[in-house]
């Protein structure tokens, strides 16, 4: 699922362009509708030649509005800089191209829109001269230029011919299972309640998923999930995506807040990073200022350290320290956008090297300049934790290949991860590099963890009579594989979670109670076999006396051992009889059926299906009519 995002100088077209692409206006408020003019963000979508679907992010161009702009342009997988042919360059094309460029979005077409206006096709050679000369030092500096009138439809199928080629060619978001939605949108709807929207990244939701807003730190569960209007069970990442949420009010919500899985993020208030101030900037960037920081869909004020120079001149490129008013959700490599707050101006950004820096730094040793330089290549440890949040629970030696780690770095970064632990060993010791130990990196394994522990939560509270919930059932809700399930387990075991009673398994401390009638229903039952020990009631009117759930209990207590499909013992009338069975044979040799029912002055049935259940379980063996111990 790709998000294409639209860019451009206001009245140039881009709503009216994604109308005729998709056959949705996104222009959705009246106020918007009445001034012509896109306000607040709007959404379309679309089915690709290749049956690929798309969705549209329109964003405000006018200059009052372009705030709005950036709290929907970071999720983007690609861009559409939009030019009217009539009017050409303008400053908003030129911010926008700025902004593109700082945060690095992966691709991008430039569309030359209008061109019914300007049908002297030297004017439209001009015009995309300007346009290249505009481009010419950004990240579209070789994007083609696709000339469209949105009201003749002309140029539409060579706009979305190459749209298909360019995304064809680039890989889709991965799956990090650290699924963050950053919300752009906040609304109910009736029979529903709260909802939020945004462009999904690096992990997927699912309905039922229990869910954390932060920085808020609310907690809610999916109840819904959205895509393009189609309900999904999942969302994936890179999906434009709407998140119908239990447990929580949309007077609560903020946008900018950031959907997350419990756990998996923390907020922060300080961050350090790579700056480039832009070359067209009125005036320098100096210590101490204040500015608006804007990443993902979030925004706030910040104020600006500068690390290693008093100041930063246009198109300087330096490190920084920001000190945030408000906490925001970010992490190593996000991309961000620095505006002045009066008179408003796009200043510059860059990307993210650390989202919790232990402090503030001196600003100039040259010790922090140094470690942030080394930050922002990546350590060992940073890449090798990358690969295992990339590749889930996973063989060791599958991780390291995918981080094209050296041995040596690689080993000394494992002994770092795992001393720290960023990364879990779910299989003995420390490992080597090279081995098949299975690993999982710590927020992996948190969302594993809860959810196990969810799931037998779940089955103690719907069969408290129950030991535990069988081994292959929580096996298949979890969707494990044998192996990553055995060792899942067998971690959980060790740190006293759970409990393993071979077929079933139970959280610690989880014992079957009875309530007060059905303690006295296994009081009359009792005294049933009490008063005839060998020929004890049936399982059919245990079942009557008690019912079937109380039975199943009193046998996974061991107070019962069943023999046969209609017949229990008592677990002490059974160790006896199984006593005095073997005993008789080590004196006699043998014992037939009639002995073993009148040594116990029972009936035939009962004598019978005990025998039976001795030789199934390789106590005896026959012998003709007789049995006898089998040999070891």
């Amino acid at each position: 699922m790709r998000v294409i995002g639209t860019a451009g100088h206001v009245d140039h077209g881009k709503s009216t362009l994604i109308a005729a692409l998709t056959g949705t206006h996104p222009d959705r408020l009246k106020e918007e509708q009445a001034r012509e003019m896109t306000i607040e963000l709007g959404f379309g979508w679309m089915t690709l030649p290749s049956g690929e679907e798309v969705g549209i992010v329109d964003v405000p161009g006018h200059r009052d509005f372009i705030e709005n702009m950036l709290s929907g342009i970071g999720g983007i997988d690609t861009a559409l800089l939009v030019i009217a042919a009539d009017e050409g360059v303008m400053p908003q094309t030129k911010e926008h191209l700025a902004i593109l460029d700082l945060l690095q979005i992966p691709a991008g077409l430039i569309v030359l829109t209008k061109t019914d206006l300007a049908s002297d096709s030297a004017w439209l050679d001009l015009v995309e001269t300007d346009i290249r000369l505009a481009v010419s030092d950004t990240i579209l500096k070789d994007a083609p230029i696709i000339r469209v009138s949105a009201k003749t439809k002309t140029g539409l199928e060579s706009l979305i011919s190459n749209l298909q080629s360019l995304l064809a060619d680039k890989p889709t978001r991965p799956d990090l299972n650290r699924p963050r939605l950053p919300i752009d949108r906040v609304f109910t709807m009736s029979g529903f309640g709260t909802v939020v929207t945004g462009t999904l990244s690096d992990g997927h939701l699912s309905v039922g998923d229990e869910v954390e807003i932060l920085p808020s730190g609310q907690k809610g569960r999916v109840r819904g999930l959205q895509t393009h209007k189609q309900k999904e069970d999942t969302a994936i990442p890179g999906s434009r995506t709407a998140v119908n949420i239990s447990g929580v009010n949309t007077e609560q919500i903020q946008r900018g807040e950031v959907v997350t899985h419990p756990n998996q993020y923390q907020a922060t208030r300080r961050l350090d990073a790579r700056f480039r101030l832009l070359k067209d900037v009125s005036t320098s960037l100096k210590h101490g200022d204040e500015v608006k920081f804007f990443v993902s869909a979030s925004e706030t004020i910040a104020t600006i350290r500068l690390l290693g120079t008093e100041e930063f001149n246009p198109n300087e490129v330096g490190w920084i320290q920001l000190e945030l008013r408000d906490p925001v959700v970010a992490v190593r490599g996000d991309r961000y956008i620095l505006r002045r707050p009066s008179p408003s101006e796009t200043l510059g950004g860059g990307v993210i090297i650390d989202h919790q820096p232990k402090g503030r730094h001196k600003r100039f040793d040259e010790d922090v300049l140094k470690s942030l330089e080394s930050l922002a290549q990546g350590s060992p440890a940073d890449v090798l934790l990358e690969a295992a949040m990339a590749t889930n629970i996973a063989p060791l030696k599958e991780i390291v290949m995918r981080s094209r780690l050296e041995t040596i770095p690689a080993g000394g970064a494992l002994k770092e991860l795992i001393e720290s632990g960023k990364l879990i060993v779910l299989e003995g010791g420390l490992p080597a590099t090279s081995s098949d130990a299975l690993v999982v990196a710590l927020p992996h394994w948190n969302q594993l963890c809860n959810k196990t522990l969810r799931l037998v939560e779940a089955y103690h509270t719907s069969y408290p009579l129950r030991r535990g919930i069988p081994r292959e059932e929580l096996k298949s809700k979890l969707k494990l594989t044998p192996r990553v399930f055995n060792a899942t387990v067998n971690k959980l075991i060790t740190d006293l979670l759970l409990n393993d009673y071979l077929s079933s398994i139970a959280k610690l401390g989880h014992v079957i109670k009875f309530n007060g009638q059905e303690q006295a229903k296994v009081q009359v039952l009792m005294r049933r076999f009490e008063a005839s020990p060998f020929s004890p009631p049936s399982v059919k009117e245990c079942v009557s006396e008690v019912g079937e759930e109380v039975l199943n209990a009193l046998l996974e207590m061991d107070e019962f051992i069943t023999v046969s499909s209609d017949v229990v013992f008592r677990k002490s009338d059974y160790d006896l009889m199984v006593s005095r069975i073997q005993n008789t044979i080590v004196q006699s040799g043998r014992i037939s059926l009639a002995e073993v029912r009148d040594l116990f002055n029972t009936s035939r049935k009962y004598a019978q299906a005990l025998l039976e259940h001795l030789d199934a379980n390789g106590v005896t063996m026959r012998d003709g009519d007789y049995r006898k111990l089998k040999k070891p």
